[in-house]
């Protein structure tokens, strides 16, 4: 039987020591810790993959807790089955000791930690929709008092106005009037749509 950790944090400037902490003091070696820093929305995780290429039946994996293994109610459901039942390997989530599929192995222990399961997995996803909709509801709230997102506009360059006529007229094409411009093309055509339509 091997013994194995699985961590997650979901952006590269989390730290995941925590996890790794916990899990080396329940006795997995630090070599056996699979670590992904990516959001929990999905399993397509380098590190998770290639934690679930290793196992094999009788081994055991240990979470610190649910939400570290995902936060899509469905997938959860489907890659706990994938572990416990189609490679017959033991979980521990390591905050949740009812969520440890080495004890009540029988049909009642069963029963009562898939519907333990359940609920965890619908509070885990319920908690991703609603940061969600935090965010969302901050971006709307902050973009009607008028701040803007992502990097300020460069300012047009001091001939643009006199290429533009120019332009217009016909004397030269879309793509002279860029270059004279420095600009790439698509972004002159872009800067010119677009005050052309405020104006």
């Amino acid at each position: 039987m091997a013994v194995y950790g699985y961590a997650r944090v979901s952006a590269r400037d989390q730290n995941e020591t925590r996890q790794i902490i916990a899990m080396q003091g329940a006795g997995v070696s630090r070599k056996n810790i699979y670590v992904d820093k990516q959001s929990g929305k999905d399993f397509d995780r380098p590190q998770y993959k290639r934690l679930i290429r290793r196992l094999r039946k009788n081994d055991l994996v240990y979470i610190v807790s649910l939400d570290r293994l995902g936060r899509d109610y469905e997938e959860i459901q489907k890659q706990w089955r994938l572990i416990t039942k189609d490679k017959e390997v033991d979980i521990c989530v390591m905050d949740m000791p009812l969520l440890d599929t080495r004890i009540g192995k029988d049909l009642l222990g069963t029963f009562v930690s898939d519907m333990f399961l359940q609920v965890l997995s619908f509070a885990a996803e319920n908690e991703r929709r609603c940061i969600k909709q935090r965010q969302a509801e901050g971006i709307a709230v902050a973009k009607a008092r008028g701040v803007r997102f992502g990097r300020p506009p460069k300012p047009l360059p001091d001939n643009y106005e006199a290429v533009c006529e120019r332009w217009i007229s016909g004397a030269i094409t879309e793509s002279a009037a860029a270059r004279e411009c420095d600009m790439p093309l698509s972004t002159f055509i872009y800067k010119t749509r677009h005050l052309r339509a405020e104006k």
